[in-house]
């Protein structure tokens, strides 16, 4: 299967699977589908945009196997065929869903297994073709993005990833015409860097600026720099460019994948909780001013511990500032209950299900301001 799919042409991945699958396993049908921007559908590559009906990812099969990222079977009996949903994923980040159906002889749980394997071979054949064809790009669209919107989810290193060490997801909304708020993780053998950006403005310009300080922080950080001098050279870049018309109010965080130990930079809104046995709390953090504001700021981080077991979320300020039609406010009440009731989902899935809850709460369809979530578990290493 690999080397069919480095063989393959980028835009021909499915047709390469879907062959050697169907010789391999006498499968009836193979089928792709992709999660939409917002994680709300499924829809099939196969068939040009738009034009089948998208599958829920709620109560539907597909979705199923999806939300939980593991296999599931179901069996018609009057054609005794088996349908087999598997979860295509890169490293902890959900693409999508490969659906294959065999004959109910040909499911064992070998097949079932080494399908599994297929459909991240898949995943990781997706993300390397991205670069090459807009196919699966399309896929992921329900609706056009505004040009702002795909500039920033260019930005984006994914909506979620896993190692042993902690499992991270985040999600954006609205997701088809988001401004300035952002997310950035990096890891090395040590370290994990994260930062959440909430920046001002809307459409273009916001965009605009929250590129700028994005990529001022990720050249900061690949130069070698400590946390604080990446915040510094950020800084400098967007004044320097804006001279304090526009800033972004940004949290930075990197931690050490032994100890826990971790050092924080708060230079604006993006708020953190903790939820630590059972207990949420936010986390009141030294308050520095936004990148961008003055010439010549300095940053200083603080040092916090996180230990295994700890969930920690963030939130940036459209989901403070969501009102209801009765005028009242999303408050950090309701955002403490929300964070309990998602407990024992995984972080993939919780930051979508908090921002659910905060469209219902909205007063209007349309968001007034974007909003983002990150929820990080922290597990530790032995």
């Amino acid at each position: 299967m690999e080397r069919a799919l480095r063989r393959a042409e980028p835009h021909a991945l499915l047709e390469a699977a879907h062959d050697l699958i169907t010789d391999l396993y006498a499968a009836v049908s193979v089928d792709l589908l992709m999660a939409d921007y917002a994680m709300t559908i499924l829809q099939p590559v196969n068939a040009l945009p738009y034009t089948v009906e998208p599958i829920p990812v709620n109560a539907s099969a597909p979705g199923r196997a999806f939300g939980a990222q593991e296999p599931y079977a179901e069996t018609d009996p009057l054609s005794a065929l088996v349908s087999v949903h598997l979860p295509v994923s890169v490293r902890g980040d959900r693409i999508g869903v490969l659906t294959v159906r065999v004959p109910a002889e040909r499911h064992t749980p070998e097949a079932a297994a080494e399908l599994q394997d297929i459909a991240e071979i898949l995943g990781h054949a997706i993300v390397v073709a991205d670069r090459d064809t807009d196919l699966y790009l399309q896929a992921r669209r329900a609706n056009r993005l505004t040009l702002a919107a795909e500039m920033q989810w260019q930005l984006l290193p994914g909506r979620s990833c896993a190692r042993p060490a902690y499992a991270l997801g985040a999600q954006l909304e609205p997701a088809y015409a988001i401004y300035g708020d952002n997310f950035d993780w990096s890891a090395t053998a040590n370290h994990l860097t994260l930062t959440i950006t909430d920046g001002m403005g809307e459409g273009i310009e916001a965009s605009l600026l929250t590129n700028l300080a994005v990529n001022a922080l990720r050249n900061a950080r690949r130069a070698g720099l400590s946390l604080s001098d990446q915040a510094y050279l950020a800084d400098q870049a967007v004044y320097g460019h804006y001279h304090g018309a526009a800033y972004l109010e940004t949290l930075l965080l990197r931690f050490d994948l032994t100890t826990g130990e971790t050092e924080i930079v708060d230079a604006g809104s993006p708020k953190m909780w903790l939820l630590r046995q059972g207990k949420t709390e936010q986390l009141e953090l030294e308050a520095q001013l936004p990148l961008g504001m003055f010439e010549d700021t300095p940053y200083n981080a603080q040092r916090f511990y996180v230990q295994p077991g700890d969930r920690l979320l963030f939130v940036s300020d459209g989901v403070y500032d969501v009102t209801s039609p009765g005028g009242e406010r999303y408050s950090e009440k309701a955002l403490v209950r929300a964070i309990h009731d998602t407990r024992l989902l995984p972080p993939s899935q919780v930051p979508r299900a908090i921002l659910q809850e905060v469209v219902g709460h909205r007063a209007s369809p349309d968001a007034e301001d974007d909003a983002v979530v990150v929820c990080l578990d922290w597990h530790g290493r032995p």
